[in-house]
């Protein structure tokens, strides 16, 4: 179990829905482990600030 897997387990237990975010290469096991959850939906996004703002409607 990779320390980005443990992540998403605790996402999931505090009941997180969505997670929005770029995929690069500093985050890519964390990508990789959202990408097996049943629970969280990963939405890639272009920009940093876009992401914050899909984030706060999504609250």
């Amino acid at each position: 179990m990779k320390v980005s897997d443990v992540i998403v387990n605790c996402l999931e237990n505090e009941g997180v829905e969505y997670v929005f975010g770029i995929v690069g290469k500093e985050t890519l096991d964390l990508a990789d482990s959202l990408s097996k959850s049943k629970k969280i939906h990963f939405v890639n996004v272009r920009h940093e600030q876009g992401a914050a703002f899909m984030a706060l409607l999504f609250q």
